[in-house]
């Protein structure tokens, strides 16, 4: 019986630590949007006009604040279901909006590598919430 609730947090453990990463490596990856918006274009066989550049370039700073805030509430173990929710939301709604600019030849195949990615992710953190909010008292709404 014991082993059960080991095995639990061990993998409540790992999808955690998973979740730090995965938030690290947008912060990062939305800061390069940020700087070199035409290189991560370009990588995508995408358009890198100057209105493309700067919209994409605007996305990257939403995936840093996104990431970041996922990062914070995680660094401080505070694993708020709350930005889980909107921090998993984020991740499987930018997994369909690339998903469908392949669709419609904006964006490379390989760019299917880039939403599977984030859909993986954005299902990450929703199950994490789910097992906070199995496993937490909930805090009453003011």
């Amino acid at each position: 019986m014991g082993q059960v609730g080991i095995n639990d947090e061990r993998s409540e453990r790992l999808l955690r630590q998973a979740l730090l990463g995965i938030s690290v490596a947008t912060v990062a990856s939305g800061g390069l949007q940020i700087v070199a918006p035409g290189l991560v274009l370009r990588q995508l066989d995408a358009a890198r006009a100057d209105t493309d550049r700067h919209l994409f370039a605007t996305v990257g700073m939403f995936m840093v604040v996104v990431g970041g805030l996922l990062a914070h509430d995680l660094v401080r173990h505070d694993d708020d279901p709350t930005v889980l929710l909107w921090a998993g939301l984020q991740k499987v709604g930018a997994a369909g909006a690339v998903a469908i600019g392949v669709r419609h030849g904006v964006f490379a195949r390989r760019a299917l590598a880039v939403a599977g990615f984030d859909a993986i992710s954005g299902l990450g953190c929703l199950a994490y919430r789910t097992r906070v909010r199995r496993t937490r008292p909930s805090i009453p709404v003011r």
